[in-house]
């Protein structure tokens, strides 16, 4: 029953202190059709016909802009103060973002028209977004409201057993999360780091000329173990973490040892910062 004050996440951070990230969560839409032969398929109801075209809205809440004018206004809307409260955070983090990861169907035989069809949806969220409202946008999409019961928009869910048989169910949804500027952990993570380092990031010489431009307080554009810790579990995070994120599972990913010299001493002299 410990409860941390604050968290540490490791992760690659490119020599800079990161304060938030975009959360995410993965979306099923499940789609029926009617199954016939394929030499008649105008007898059957083409369920990855129906899929198409709800493919091609998704697409359009992906890529469009946020007009008035536009059928489908698109995830860029949320960096808009007109409707999103949290505009300010959010174009900190990034904007959301939808893409379809994986495609799937039933079908008799090649010779026949499919009957079903469903697709999983990689969904990235920026501050101001929430799982139900990740869920109803897409409900809302004209291509789902066209072919009503036939379609049905869920959230996976994670309950595969470990290796000892436990099974602890979980949604597969991870919030978003941002530490304030001005919060005390982002203050002391700032002052240590100052102290220690200078103004800008460090790094090995092959990696200062892009570090530096940048800037010292950032945010992650993957995703980390913070969705959890701070995201579900309200305990305050600060990213500081030897690496790249353009090498996390890259092919023959690197890191460099003036990197974890580096995150070292920032690591023990923290505690001592927040503490004063």
């Amino acid at each position: 029953k410990i409860r941390p004050e604050f968290v540490v996440s490791s992760e690659p951070t490119d020599g800079g202190l990161y304060r938030g990230q975009r959360g995410r969560m993965e979306i099923r839409i499940d789609v029926k059709g009617v199954s016939c032969h394929g030499s008649a398929p105008e007898r059957g109801d083409n369920a990855i016909y129906k899929m198409a075209d709800i493919l091609s809205d998704v697409r359009a809440l992906n890529n469009n802009g946020d007009a008035e004018s536009t059928s489908i206004r698109g995830l860029v809307k949320m960096l808009n103060p007109k409707y999103n409260e949290q505009w300010k955070e959010a174009r900190f983090l990034g904007r959301g973002t939808v893409t379809a990861s994986e495609i799937f169907f039933t079908s008799p035989s090649r010779c026949a028209v499919a009957d079903s069809c469903a697709v999983s949806l990689d969904r990235r969220m920026t501050a101001g977004e929430t799982w139900e409202s990740c869920l109803e946008e897409i409900r809302q999409l004209p291509a789902v409201k066209k072919y009503g019961e036939d379609v049905v928009v869920s959230m996976y869910n994670y309950d595969r057993p470990s290796f000892t048989g436990c099974v602890y169910p979980i949604e597969c949804y991870f919030p978003t999360w941002v530490l304030p500027e001005d919060h005390k952990l982002c203050k002391a993570s700032v002052a240590a780091y100052k102290d220690l380092f200078g103004e800008k990031r460090i790094g090995e010489v092959d990696t200062v000329a892009e570090r530096e431009p940048r800037p010292l307080l950032d945010k992650w554009t993957f995703s980390t173990n913070g969705v959890s810790i701070m995201g579900r579990n309200g305990i305050p995070v600060i990213g500081f973490g030897p690496g790249a994120e353009a090498q996390a599972h890259a092919p023959n990913e690197i890191t460099w040892k003036k990197d974890l010299v580096t995150c070292a001493a920032f690591y023990a002299a923290l505690p001592q910062y927040y503490c004063d």
